[in-house]
């Protein structure tokens, strides 16, 4: 018996499939060999360039008072520095570990930061790049506190057992001067003082420096005798610790929230003891403990009371009360309320030196989730206006958007209507964080950031430049009533939470169109007007979008009919209008309870003042279908030329002229289809599963979960979930209501590879010809599953094409794509322009599959016969509030006649790209001329077809971190670079890319992350990029006077290198901690810019070392020479001193 090689087979399979793609790719080759490519692998490189946003989960700050910079460290070992308004800057430790806290050496262009970790890292700032010089890593103590004195270069290290290290901050090596807990508390104390939780040295005597331990104990140890000359005891743990300027107080802040102030040299007991906000009994006895006074700062000024600011310190019984900074000053007190927890505060003086009255002017408050800066030097403290893009995250971010090279006039005009809702009661005064020096970029084109948000809020934002700036923000919930308590329990069976959350936008820059679709199935279509409506009535038009349902059920003869061709098109509906009595004969219920052509929301009855800027043009709405909710919207498409809106679901799509404001077409997906088509779709039943809002969190099982049924396909009965099949449809359907937040393509193929986990004895489809690939078997095991993925429309394009095969005449078509792959053409015949386009009816039909994929379609375009991008057709700009004439004037009318084929050549080329590959077809012909698989292992997240150097290319983001580009049409690879895996859902719901090279994503809950993918941006990155640290005098120290100077009062200094340098302390412990050297200026260069620009700026800088390296050898050699010239001298007189002398003489 002849053996069967299963080898043998496969290697035939292989060949036959090379031969046939290898014969594709000829014919394609021959076909377009006129199409020339420009782009090529040089073009292309991936680097971070900026990150806006507010620093998440911060954790620490500090102020250089000289460079006006402020630093913000994180939970999560990130860094970020603000200057002036645009200035701002991104860093990485490398262990991730929280900074617990940071120190400038002032007008140094340094920063210390010391992370939980126990490492401490000292960072030059004098780069645009900021880069680590030193590390040190602690191996046998946790550092719990750290402090640099002004003009010093030994940095103190408080640690968990209490002993204090010393650190040379220019080599980063410790010093043998340690100062041990045993010998700074008293030999009597049995107990051990807990960790140092403050350290800072006398402002009038650099050689006193103050301890504060956990327990209460403070000590005054004296650096030159290495004893403590006072300690300082009190019953409550300390929190913090302030000097008054002169040096013979401090303040103590407690954790009963008390404040203790101590004279130096009276250690017995506190000179006051005061409890801020503490209820005072009558009988004189202790006040009631308060919570935790956790900072205090004691501030003083040449011509008043001196300021004592606090947090924390309210009283037990403010439950519920919000977290509140205390500004005392004399005889009053203000009590600030914050609206998130304080992280922590610094107060801005005027000058650096802690020995000088101190003149504060400023509070920076840091929260949780937001930078406030309190202006001390007006009444009722006022704030300042924020400069920075810290609002992103005011309503969490649910989609964004992006768009380079954006029309010149598009920033003035929403910057001109967003000027006009700025809030007002800001303080007067400039801001004062004022540091920095704005790059000389040479690209200035304009960029345009678009966000969603949960509450309903749109946000344009200025890009240009590197910089973010919020331009204009528009409301969507302000169109409906908002619900009472009843309503809301009704709509929290639909939607889980936030209603008039984003889930997708789309926006026209050129006729400044917005069409918004939100998590409660609604759509609202927006025109940019300069001009105020003082009341308009909002036109509603409801969408009955359901599947049909073939021998299952019959269409509910109460919907709208679905014209499939211009001749059933002829009589559209009249648009309704929104009346709140109204509403309830729209809308019924049945006699079981079911709803019934009820939308989610109600829209406003009363008549909407609508401000300048965007205006409600129409808002559609899905509708109940049979106590079915309205599945949420997942794609949505607009065109002004048109004046079309498109939008699609799980159940089919809708067309909607906007202008005439009436429905063209409802479909299912199915009937997208042709019957003659082998991959036709069964319709199936909708589903009952709501999906969420899509807010950018975690969530849990919905609270019915454990009450999931298998509903069958032909019967509105349910059972018990008990057959392997239905346990496998369950157990998809769970994976899906989690992840539907987030993206529905990737939610599609989380419950494919599930699907592929869960049913490993899955058995492929015949591939019999009688019983095509696309067809389902109900006996199979996958039909359960696969009933439950319904084929969704995931995207859209509208283009002037050929609607069918071997058509010659150009017409306006709608491409529709789908979660299962197919690629559909809609035609769309239009009434000519003027008053007859709002009299006749738009005529709609549906012409069949262009082509098939592998994976939900992404991203469709058309490209001409010479490989140039064809955008789609769009109306100028016109206010649509202005005269008559003027609209005449700004509105392009369409063209009479669109160009043809000729001679049945195919003259254009559709891009379509899916989650797993791209393909090139030729049109009208609709014949496949280049096809590539972009990913096996892995699935596309996002895809856009992009404008790069002058060319086309299609920029993928992959769920592996992949980033690549396509040619086109080619489909040439040109990168492919692992940049970021998938580790959040975030990411995937906010990628894009744009023009020119330039993406986005969000890479925290509060942070944009810009990169860009283009050579050229790269190469001039850093002179795009800001400056940090700017060259500034340091203020003259404070004058001592003549009688200070005379009886020797005054700041004392201490020579701090003899008493911690290794000749005097000796050298620390190897295995205390360990150096480790960083990247350097150097190094930090070298990985920062490339090309030209950074070498020349590798050779400045090695060319400076040298030369700084050759003037310290000329300076030894100097000194050498002094030395023997000298010692030759001494020598000299020595002999002639001696010369004539005898021996008994000396």
């Amino acid at each position: 018996m002849k053996k069967f090689n299963i080898r043998k087979v496969l290697d035939g399979l292989t060949a036959v499939s090379s031969s046939s793609s290898a014969a594709a790719q000829t014919g394609a080759s021959k076909e377009n060999e006129a199409v020339q490519e420009n782009l090529q692998s040089e073009h292309f490189q991936l680097c971070k360039t900026v990150r806006h946003g507010f620093p998440h989960q911060p954790s620490s700050m500090a102020f250089d008072p000289v460079q006006k910079i402020l630093a913000i460290g994180t939970l999560t070992g990130a860094l970020r520095l603000f200057g002036r308004a645009g200035v701002e800057c991104y860093c990485q430790h490398e262990s991730a570990a929280a900074v617990i806290q940071l120190q400038f050496l002032i007008n140094e262009g340094a920063l210390v930061s010391a992370l939980a970790d126990d490492s401490v890292h000292l960072w030059n700032l004098r780069q645009k790049i900021p880069a680590i010089l030193h590390s040190l890593k602690f191996n046998r103590e946790r550092i719990t506190y750290c402090h640099l004195p002004f003009q010093s270069k030994w940095l103190y290290i408080g640690t968990e057992r209490g002993n204090i290290h010393i650190v040379n901050v220019e080599s980063f090596t410790l010093s043998g001067y340690v100062i041990m807990w045993n010998k700074a508390i008293e030999l009597s104390t049995k107990t051990h003082p807990g960790p140092v939780v403050h350290i800072s040295d006398n402002p009038m005597d650099e050689g006193k420096l103050l301890i504060g331990f956990e327990c209460g104990v403070v000590v005054l140890w004296d650096l030159k005798s290495k004893k403590a000359d006072y300690r300082y005891n009190y019953d409550e743990a300390i929190h913090s610790v302030a000097w008054h300027h002169e040096g013979k107080q401090f303040v103590c802040s407690h954790s009963d929230g008390t404040l203790t102030t101590w004279n130096i040299r009276a250690p017995a007991k506190p000179a006051q003891i005061i409890t801020p906000h503490g209820k005072q009994p009558k009988d004189g006895k202790k006040p009631e403990p308060c919570k935790p006074i956790l900072k205090v700062e004691y501030k003083t000024t040449r011509a008043g009371d001196p300021f004592m600011v606090l947090s924390g310190g309210l009283s037990y019984d403010t439950v519920g009360r919000r977290a509140c900074l205390t500004v005392m000053h004399g005889k009053s007190t203000a009590v600030l309320e914050m609206d998130f927890p304080i992280v922590d505060f610094l107060t801005l003086c005027e000058t650096p030196y802690p020995n000088d009255f101190q003149e504060p002017y400023a509070v920076v408050v840091l929260l949780e989730r937001d930078l406030v800066l309190i202006d001390l030097g007006q009444i009722g403290y006022p704030i300042f206006e924020n400069p920075y893009p810290l609002t992103i995250h005011e309503s969490p971010v649910t989609c964004c958007e992006y768009f380079a090279d954006c029309p010149a006039e598009l920033i003035p005009a929403l910057y001109s209507v967003g000027s006009r809702q700025k809030r007002q009661g800001f303080s007067k005064k400039e801001w004062p964080i004022s540091g920095g020096n704005w790059g000389q970029g040479t690209q200035s084109y304009p960029e345009i950031i678009i966000t969603g948000h949960a509450d309903g809020s749109i946000k344009f934002w200025d890009a240009s430049a590197l910089m973010l700036q919020v331009l204009y923000k528009l409301k969507t919930a302000k169109v409906f009533e908002r619900a009472r308590a009843k309503e809301e329990r009704a709509i929290a069976d639909i939607v889980e939470e936030d209603p008039f959350a984003i889930q997708t936008l789309c926006w026209c820059p050129e006729s400044r169109m917005l069409c918004v679709a939100g998590a409660s199935a609604h759509v609202i279509v927006y025109r940019f007007s300069k001009q105020e409506v003082s009341a308009a009535d909002v036109q509603l038009l409801e969408v009955r979008l359901q599947c049909q349902l073939s021998d299952v059920d019959s269409p509910d003869p109460g919907g709208e009919q679905t014209p499939t061709s211009p001749a059933s098109a002829g009589a559209p509906p009249s648009p309704q209008e929104t009346e709140p009595a109204a509403q309830p004969s729209a809308g019924s219920n049945s006699s079981d309870g079911s709803r019934d052509n009820i939308p989610c929301l109600q829209v406003r009855g009363s008549a909407l003042k609508q401000s300048p800027g965007y205006q409600v043009e129409l808002v559609i709405q899905l509708v109940w279908v049979s106590g079915e909710p309205p599945q949420q919207i997942t794609s949505l498409a607009i065109n002004s030329s048109y004046g079309l809106v498109v939008l699609g679901n799980s159940n089919g799509l809708a067309v909607v002229d906007y202008l005439q404001k009436t429905l063209l077409l409802n479909l299912g997906t199915s009937e997208l289809y042709s019957p003659s088509e082998p991959y036709q779709r069964q319709p199936r039943s909708p589903r009952k599963a709501r999906q969420p809002s899509g807010v950018l969190c975690d969530s849990n099982d919905g609270p019915n979960a454990s009450e999931e049924r298998c509903k069958s396909p032909t019967s509105g009965s349910t059972s018990p979930c008990n057959s392997d099949e239905d346990r496998k449809a369950k157990f998809i359907e769970k994976v899906k209501y989690k992840s539907r937040r987030f993206s529905k393509t990737i939610a599609n193929d989380f419950a494919r590879m599930s699907r592929k986990i869960s049913s490993s004895n899955e058995q492929k489809p015949n591939t019999d010809p009688k019983d095509n690939s696309f067809s389902r078997s109900r006996s199979s095991s996958v039909t359960s599953i696969d009933r439950e993925s319904r084929e969704s429309v995931s995207s859209f394009c509208f283009c002037e094409t050929f609607p069918r095969k071997c058509d010659s005449l150009l017409s306006p078509c709608v491409l529709v794509g789908t979660t299962q792959g197919g690629v559909m053409m809609v035609a769309v015949s239009l009434p000519p322009s003027g008053d007859q386009r709002l009299l006749q009816p738009v005529g709609i039909s549906s012409c069949g599959t262009v082509a098939r994929l592998k994976g939900g379609i992404l991203t469709m375009a058309l490209l001409d016969a010479a490989g140039g991008l064809l955008p789609s057709s769009h109306e100028p700009w016109y206010d649509p509030n202005a005269a008559d004439d003027e609209k005449e004037k700004c509105r392009r009318r369409r063209p009479s006649s669109l160009p043809s084929s000729q001679d049945g050549q195919d003259s254009q080329l559709a891009i379509l790209c899916s989650e797993k590959q791209a393909k090139v077809v030729a049109m009208p012909s609709q014949t496949r001329v280049y096809k590539h698989n972009i990913t096996e292992s892995s699935f596309v997240l996002r895809a856009d077809v992009v404008q790069m150097a002058g060319a086309n290319c299609i920029a993928c983001f992959c769920a592996n971190g992949h980033i690549m580009t396509l040619s086109l049409p080619s489909l040439r690879p040109l990168l492919d670079v692992n940049y970021l895996p998938l580790t959040d859902m975030r990411i995937a719901r906010t990628f894009c890319f744009s023009n020119l090279g330039q993406a986005l994503y969000l890479t925290s809950p509060t942070e944009v992350q810009r990169i860009t993918y283009s050579q050229d941006t790269c190469d001039n990155l850093q002179e795009m990029l800001s400056e940090l640290f700017t060259p500034v005098e340091t203020p003259e120290a404070p004058n001592r006077g003549f009688f200070k100077g005379l009886f020797g009062g005054g700041a004392q200094s201490l020579d701090r290198e003899d008493l911690f340098g290794e000749t005097s302390a000796g050298k620390a412990s190897r295995s205390l901690a360990q150096h480790i050297p960083g990247p350097g200026s150097m190094e930090g260069m070298k990985g920062a810019a490339s090309g030209v620009v950074g070498d020349l700026a590798r050779a400045r800088i090695a060319l400076d070392e040298r030369g700084q390296k050759l003037g310290e050898l000329e300076e030894r050699t100097a000194a050498m020479m002094a030395s023997a010239e000298s010692f030759s001298k001494h020598a000299h007189d020595m002999m002639v001193k001696y010369k004539d002398k005898k021996w008994y003489q000396l």
